[in-house]
């Protein structure tokens, strides 16, 4: 039976429309690859909550449940599990994300993600970006 891991990743946007990404380190799967941030749900956990921990923890910065919008969601099946992962907007933080568990991070715009090396279970991520992003006519 394959193990099924369920994450939650934030899309956070600035106000000059740059999109932050964070590198996976060493050791871990897939390092090197740029990724949205965010980690695994703890038994039990709302992704909301879920989130809220994970970027303090991973960025430093503070957000709310209420500062968060449902995006999207990835179903991924990787070799030695399916990930299930569910993706969040975020505008609105307090603090300035930095990368504290040896993971860099950078804004990138649509175009400059397009081209970063990334888990090809946020690829899909990119799709929805460029829809939502796109200049309305």
């Amino acid at each position: 039976m394959t193990r099924i891991v369920h994450v939650a990743a934030a899309v956070l946007i600035d106000s000059a429309g740059f999109v932050l990404v964070q590198q996976r380190p060493e050791g871990k799967s897939l390092a090197g690859l740029w990724e949205f941030p965010g980690g695994k749900l703890e038994p039990g956990e709302a992704p909301e909550t879920a989130l809220v921990r994970e970027l303090h923890e991973e960025l430093g910065i503070a957000i709310t449940p209420a500062q968060l919008r449902p995006l999207t969601f990835v179903s991924h099946a990787y070799r030695e599990f399916h990930l299930v992962m569910t993706v969040w907007l975020c505008r609105a933080w307090r603090g300035e994300p930095l990368g504290f568990i040896d993971q860099p991070v950078q804004w990138c715009t649509l175009e400059e993600l397009t081209a970063l090396p990334m888990p090809p279970a946020d690829r899909p991520v990119l799709a929805v970006l460029a829809r939502m992003l796109a200049p309305s006519d």
